[in-house]
């Protein structure tokens, strides 16, 4: 048999009676915090050991060696070698580099905005029109067939993607061509001119799910009476999607666009798996840009300033989104 040891004692001792009450006996209880070794002290630290021991290993150590050798020139053999600010002062002049930056803003249009909007109008659609008048189980198939795509690895998605995409004998080449369409075939992912569109249209298919599954759930808390009432005032859906849908689950927009911004800013995957970032530098980012000056060129310097660049990047821009986010909350509380 276990027993457990109650969370809190209890103690009696007597007490004089006070004017024209009878005598008793007061109850002391000894608080929780007592009984756990280290409570309401400092003993607390000490289960959060592991998790900073595997921060500073994993994170800030690799995060701290990276930045130093942004003052470096370092090919990976030989020990770096102290140049002071001249990684810093070519990243500013590099003509990749700005490019690459670039690119980053075509991303941020195909994995932030067209998503977010689209993904946001879907949701709506499948929980307020297809959930009503289909019933449940079809809306929530209709949203794990959007959400596929982003449980597709990689590199297989890539593989099927650049075949359908081939020059040669690509089928959509070939569906061209057996439509009479044949003067459109394209070399898509070999041309300058449309590289960087079938990148952004891929990525649009990729990252669509993901909105559309936080959306969804946050469409959960919203009150029904809330349509119900708008409809009967004459409201129609897009009304009722501006109105209530909106202004209901703006957090979840704020998460979702925040997270795919920081996505489309070190995107690497399709990028390395498709085209290498050509033709030429059509289709390069930052985040392949540090990788090929780690590992192809042997720049090892330069490639971590590119890498410490985006990550400055990054954390401005979380920044900006959460300062942003807190600033609305305190203008919806004060009203």
């Amino acid at each position: 048999m276990v027993t457990t040891a109650p969370l809190a004692t209890e103690t009696t001792e007597s007490h004089p009676p006070r004017p024209g009450k009878p005598a008793g006996k007061r109850v002391r209880r000894t608080p929780v915090q007592s009984l756990i070794p280290g409570a309401g002290g400092k003993g607390f630290w000490l289960y959060l050991v592991p998790g900073l021991l595997l921060l500073t290993i994993i994170v800030l150590v690799p995060l701290g060696w990276n930045f130093f050798l942004t003052f470096t020139k370092y090919r990976g053999i030989k020990p770096p070698v102290w140049i002071g600010l001249d990684n810093w002062t070519k990243l500013f002049g590099d003509d990749v580099f700005w490019t690459s930056f670039g690119n980053s803003i075509a991303m941020i249009v195909a994995m932030v905005v067209v998503p977010t909007l689209l993904g946001l109008v879907l949701a709506a659609m499948l929980f307020d029109l297809v959930g009503k008048k289909f019933g449940g189980k079809i809306a929530s198939f209709l949203r794990a067939t959007y959400y596929l795509p982003q449980i597709l690895p990689t590199v297989i998605a890539a593989i099927v993607i650049g075949w359908i995409l081939r020059p040669e004998n690509g089928a959509l080449n070939q569906v061209l061509g057996a439509i009479g369409l044949s003067g459109l075939e394209h070399n898509w992912l070999g041309s300058p001119d449309t590289a960087m569109a079938c990148i952004m249209v891929i990525m649009i298919w990729v990252q669509l799910g993901y909105p559309i599954v936080i959306f969804m759930a946050a469409l959960q808390r919203v009150d029904p009476e809330l349509y119900e009432a708008a409809e009967l005032d004459g409201a129609n859906w897009f009304q009722r999607f501006r109105a209530i849908t909106v202004g209901i689950i703006r957090p979840e927009i704020f998460v979702v666009t925040l997270t795919c911004t920081i996505a489309a800013l070190k995107v690497f995957g399709p990028i390395y798996a498709l085209t290498r970032g050509g033709p030429g530098t059509s289709t390069m980012v930052p985040s392949y840009y540090s990788y090929s000056e780690f590992f192809q060129n042997q720049q090892v310097g330069y490639g971590a300033t590119i890498a410490t660049a985006l990550t400055v990047v990054v954390a401005v821009v979380a920044i900006i989104f959460i300062t942003f986010q807190t600033r609305l909350e305190r203008q919806d509380e004060e009203r």
